[in-house]
Order: structure tokens, then C-alpha cells, then sequence
């Protein structure tokens, strides 16, 4: 099984370790590769992909919504995120995304059930949009959070949820943000008071918590779980 992950940057990325070590539990013989694919290049590079004979791939930033345009189809995962960062070969491109399923699996190894749970999620792009989905689907209590107003605004009216101006969390604030990203201080203050605080980046990229001033979860967790339901999705 030929597998691949795509985007830019990569060479950060445990995905191929992951991968592999998942690979080797379940007895299947396969590779699993880190290629750069700047942006505007996904729909060109899942061509090649495909006629060099992979079973599939990952995408990650700034990938997901070019490849779920690139996709003949996609779950409804897909459709609802607007994004796919996983896709399997068959006679066409076939996309989902496993984002959502990673936060959740995350965030219930430190809450359990997420139904009536309190939870702020900052950003409005593909990761954050998976996460909403797949939250809202749990029963979770939203409020959102976005650099554009405007994005957080509907998205928001997608789920149902609020707009986050401040106050206090009770249970769990979940970041799809850059590590740069700039925050005003009722975010900050809501990192700081709320009890569980999740970061979607992992290694170095996984400064939030150096800026808050506490100990912050980093997206590795996340990403396992997405991980492995990448490739349930290639096995199907």
C-alpha cells in the first residue's frame, strides 16, 4: 500500500512515523512519504499521486480545501468541512476528513463524554470547521472564535453556536490556530482560566502554551487518532 502525505510545509510532520508504526501493527506491507505540494498545486499533485499507483493520502496546510475541490467526492464530513485531509484512489478521488474524529478522540481521553461540555474553539479554517462539526454531532456547548469575524459569524449559524466575547469556559478550549496567530486578551484570558486547554499544533509549532503562561495539551494525541482513521478510511 502506497501512501502519501502532502502539503507545505512537511518536514515537521510524525505522520509518516505514525503511519508506519500503524502499519506494521496491522501486518500491512505499504510506505508512507512526506512530499512538499506548495499551495495551488493540490489538484495536479493528486493526478500524479494516482497514476503512480498510491492507495491514497493525507493533506495538511494549505492543502485540505484545494484537495476537497480537486475530490469527485467526499463524505459528508468533506461537504460540511469544506476541506478533506484524507483521500483514497479508486477510479476517482475519493475525500474525507479526519480532523473532527481526532479532536474529539483528544478531548474525551481528558473530559469522557463531550455531551453539555463547554468548549471555545479558536479558528474558523479546516481543522476548526472539522472540529465544530464533529463537536456539535457529540452534543457539545460551542462558542467560536475566528480571526475574521465575519467567518466566525457563519459558522457560528452553521451549528447553532455563539460567538465568543469573552467570559469565562467551563470545560475545554480547543486552538486550530497558527502558532503566530495574533489574539486579543479576552482569548487569552479564557486560555488562561479555562481547565483543559488543547493546541491542534504538536513539536515546535506548539508555542501556545509559552504564550499563555500554562500548560497547554499539544495536538498529539489528535493526531494519532486521526492517523488511524486515515487508514481505516484507505482500507475500506
Amino acid at each position: 500500500m502506497k501512501l502519501a502525505l502532502i502539503g507545505d510545509p512537511v518536514e515537521h510532520s510524525r505522520s509518516p512515523q505514525i503511519q508506519a508504526q500503524l502499519l506494521r501493527d496491522l501486518g500491512i506491507e505499504g510506505t508512507y512519504e512526506a512530499i512538499r505540494v506548495p499551495a495551488g498545486e493540490a489538484g495536479r499533485a493528486l493526478a500524479r499521486l494516482r497514476d503512480a499507483g498510491y492507495a491514497g493520502c493525507n493533506v495538511t496546510t494549505p492543502l485540505k480545501e484545494e484537495a476537497a475541490a480537486a475530490c469527485e467526492r467526499l463524505t459528508i464530513a468533506g461537504q460540511r468541512a469544506r476541506a478533506a485531509n484524507t483521500i483514497r484512489f479508486e477510479q476517482d478521488a475519493f475525500g474525507t476528513t479526519t480532523d473532527g474524529i481526532g479532536v474529539v478522540s483528544a478531548l474525551r481521553e481528558y473530559l469522557g463524554s463531550l455531551r453539555g461540555r463547554e468548549i471555545l474553539v479558536l479558528g474558523t479554517g479546516p481543522t476548526a470547521r472539522a472540529a465544530v462539526m464533529q463537536l456539535a454531532e457529540e452534543g457539545a456547548r460551542l462558542w467560536i472564535w475566528g480571526r475574521c469575524a465575519e467567518k466566525a459569524q457563519r459558522l457560528c449559524e452553521t451549528v447553532g453556536s455563539l460567538c465568543y466575547e469573552g467570559g469565562r469556559i467551563e470545560d475545554a478550549v480547543f486552538a486550530a490556530l497558527p502558532p503566530d496567530a495574533d489574539l486579543p486578551a479576552e482569548v487569552l484570558t479564557a486560555c488562561r482560566m479555562t481547565p483543559l486547554v488543547m493546541d491542534a499544533n504538536y513539536g515546535e509549532r506548539a508555542i501556545l502554551g509559552e504564550r499563555v503562561g500554562r500548560p497547554v495539551v499539544d495536538g498529539s494525541a489528535m493526531l494519532v487518532a486521526q492517523a488511524r482513521a486515515s487508514l481505516e478510511f484507505w482500507r475500506d
